[in-house]
């Protein structure tokens, strides 16, 4: 459902690990414990576990933030219940979302210019829509407790010392680390007065020994205050809610690829994407790029590196790549573009003996119904008499589309769903008889499917309309609105829960399929390997063949 003044989506947002290069790169450092103390340990933890907090410790002394993250990550899997654990995890994100915003052009020309009133007036707005639409109540003392978190984390950081504290003294920083600590950790506020009171004082603190300026110390309350939300929602700079948008729309200019950055590797690509400039170059997913325009991105962020691949339409990058097992590099030069993301990038006839066709689906997106409509009839004159959709790795999307896809494939009954604290975040979606094909279906799902492409499993499980086949789905279950707030800025809310027809709701859980296929790790080394080499050697697609050639496909 879109309108003006808000969008509502369903994505997992994870880009901690992972930039689509001007698909809108997220983070939500969020975390629902409030004003954890980072200098309580428990007295006796088990050697196992101590040494798995002090690797995440070391890399956080290194300011390996992305690492850090994906350890505590990994760890808490092992140790849920860690305290020492989790918040290393949420320290670890709060720095991260630090750095990205202090290399963000948008938050410093727009937000750290405003005045002491407009930022109040801003932080304000951000305060009061959350606590209007955000799917849990919360209160002021917590918004404001994960501000002076924030704050009282963002003066040992390294970007936000550069920015504001150059040549003052340690010993001051930690005077005023100290005071926060001391007399300002989780106190209680009870009203948006109060905040202000509270802010107040902090930044006359701050100014007095550091001379630090208000409109830095408000914005860590603005940012770090939504670190009291879920990990799906945050405050976005004008840049970030740019990029949003452009993914939602399914188009961008850039080069068309994604990539996560590897500490003295460069940026792996996870993915070309098809009929990109980067594909047309010859850049190829598993290639790492070491230099960008002569600038050497091996220690880069993912972040600084995209900042570099940023372009004008027309215009020109030399990307310096390294190829798996090979230390020689090679020069790509690509033309930047408009690129046109696909929902459905891969739509094709597997077996036509069976007449057994195939799509791939990345995103839910306002073309994508479109899309779909346009595959399936290609499809069909091809001679397709059965299907197998992979929303395998698709992170999710607009709710809308997600509905508009599965009515093609469900004749009658509800599709999902939402249920929220405010009435506009409550609606139940039915399918409609017209236009539906009912043809044999397999899905293919795995631990990176989420949100829409869950909502996908979960009807058809619920409806009994498919065999569902790889690996347990992520469990997000949850949906996200778009606010556009002053300044060009916005907030992403988790607004509603969203439930399944027969009325279940698989958050932090998943849906498990019917058909369990283990994860093939020699497929995701097939480097080089065209796209109909991988097709073939996917275990999960070659147990969907299976299936359907033992069905009598019917065509709709």
């Amino acid at each position: 459902m879109f309108s003006t003044t808000k969008m509502r989506l369903l994505k997992r947002f994870h880009s901690n690990h992972l930039w689509v290069y001007l698909l809108g790169c997220l983070l939500a450092a969020g975390s629902n414990h409030a004003g954890a103390d980072p200098g309580e340990l428990p007295i006796v933890i088990p050697v196992s576990q101590s040494q798995t907090i002090a690797k995440g410790e070391e890399f956080e002394r290194n300011r390996q933030w992305i690492k850090a993250i994906e350890h505590y990550e990994e760890a808490l899997k092992e140790w849920p219940e860690n305290d020492n654990i989790k918040y290393g995890l949420r320290r670890a994100k709060i720095h991260f979302g630090i750095d990205r915003r202090y290399m963000d052009d948008s938050f410093s020309k727009v937000l750290l210019s405003q005045s002491r009133r407009e930022a109040f007036i801003l932080f304000d707005e951000i305060l009061s829509k959350i606590q209007s639409h955000f799917v849990d109540p919360l209160s002021t003392t917590s918004f404001v407790a994960h501000g002076t978190e924030s704050l009282y984390l963002a003066l040992a950081n390294d970007q936000f010392i550069k920015a504001h504290l150059k040549g003052v003294p340690p010993e001051k920083i930690r005077t005023v680390r100290r005071i926060l600590r001391e007399n300002y950790w989780n106190k209680s506020v009870s009203s948006h007065h109060g905040a202000h009171q509270l802010i107040i004082e902090v930044c006359t603190v701050s100014y007095q020994n550091l001379g630090l300026r208000d409109t830095a110390v408000i914005s860590e309350y603005m940012f770090g205050g939504c670190n009291a939300l879920d990990d799906y929602s945050s405050f976005l700079t004008p840049e970030r809610l740019g990029d949003l948008y452009d993914n939602i729309e399914g188009e961008f200019v850039g080069i068309g690829i994604e990539m996560k950055a590897e500490i003295g590797e460069g940026m792996l690509l996870l993915n070309v994407l098809p009929d990109s400039p980067a594909e047309a170059a010859g850049v190829l997913s598993g290639d790492h790029i070491v230099g960008i325009d002569q600038n050497d991105c091996r220690n880069m962020t993912t972040d600084q590196a995209a900042n570099l691949l940023r372009g004008n339409s027309g215009s020109q990058v030399v990307l310096e790549l390294e190829s798996p097992g090979s230390d020689r590099t090679r020069t790509a030069r690509v033309i930047r573009k408009a690129v046109q993301v696909k929902s459905f990038p891969v739509v094709k006839m597997l077996d036509k003996e069976n007449g057994i066709a195939y799509i791939k689906m990345t995103g839910f997106q306002k073309t994508s119904a479109a899309e779909l409509d346009a595959a399936l009839h290609k499809l069909h004159g091809e001679g397709m008499r059965s299907l197998i959709w992979d929303v395998r790795g698709n992170p999710g999307g607009l709710l809308s589309a997600a509905v508009e896809v599965l009515d093609r494939f469900l004749e009658e009954g509800k599709l999902v769903s939402t249920k929220g604290r405010v009435s506009d975040q409550n609606w139940s979606y039915t399918a409609h008889r017209p236009g539906t094909w009912k043809l044999p279906l397999v899905l293919l799902i795995d631990e990176n499917s989420a949100s829409a492409s869950e909502i996908v499993a979960g009807a058809l499980t619920d409806h009994r309309r498919a065999t569902v086949v790889g690996r347990k789905s992520y469990g997000k279950w949850s949906v996200q609105s778009i606010f556009p707030i002053r300044g060009s800025t916005g907030l992403r809310l988790t607004t509603a829960k969203f439930y399944s027809p027969q009325g279940n709701t698989y958050g932090k859980i998943g849906i498990k399929p019917t058909i369990t296929v283990e994860k093939d790790e020699l497929q995701t080394a097939m480097y080089g390997a065209s796209r109909e080499q991988k097709l073939a050697a996917d275990s999960d697609i070659k147990r969907g063949l299976q299936i359907l050639q033992r069905q009598y496909a019917v065509t709709p």
